[in-house]
């Protein structure tokens, strides 16, 4: 490692699917915040192993989809009774029977602008640069690789000690990544 560089994280490599998710166990039951599992395929129940909880994006889209409903409602009130009242056969100003159906649509375009707003939010996008995607290693992760990065962020981060707990972990290579 030269000293330009910033160090990103520990990149660890495993074999199997059932090496990696031993590995997620350990690193998680470690305490570590700050790492990612990357895997050629879905590995059923490495969210349990990584100790994921449920996304925030439903909540995102909870409230893009309330500030769509009451964008619609509050526009076909202003228009009908404030802007361009028109008094037709003796109906009121504004009802709110008449004003569901776009309000309705609004809350359901709001909700996909949250739900997608959300996600690029939590997963800090767009991010036109990702230190893995140097290392020559971290390509076989499409074949037939699975790989554990620990990040330098991670409050409990000490090269030695992350290093130490992958090999226990079983990890044939391990490899410090530079920024």
């Amino acid at each position: 490692m030269n000293g330009a560089s910033k160090p990103y994280g520990v990149l660890a490599e495993f074999t199997t699917a059932a090496s990696i998710m031993h590995a997620a166990e350990k690193v998680r039951d470690a305490g570590y915040t700050r790492w990612d599992v990357f895997t050629p395929f879905p590995v059923h129940g490495m969210d349990r192993a990584m100790g994921l909880k449920n996304s925030k994006v439903g909540w995102f889209s909870f409230f893009g989809g309330v500030a769509g409903y009451t964008t619609g409602m509050l526009m076909i009130w202003f228009m009908n009774a404030l802007d361009y009242p028109i008094l037709v056969g003796g109906k009121p100003m504004f009802s709110p029977f008449s004003a569901f159906p776009p309000s309705y649509e609004l809350t359901i375009l709001f909700g996909a602008f949250g739900a997608l707003g959300g996600m690029l939010f939590l997963n800090r996008l767009p991010r036109l640069h990702h230190p893995l995607l140097k290392n020559r290693r971290f390509a076989l992760v499409t074949h037939d690789r699975f790989f554990l990065v620990i990040e330098c962020s991670d409050p409990k981060y000490s090269e030695k000690d992350t290093v130490k707990l992958l090999e226990e972990a079983g990890s044939r290579h391990i490899e410090v990544v530079e920024e």
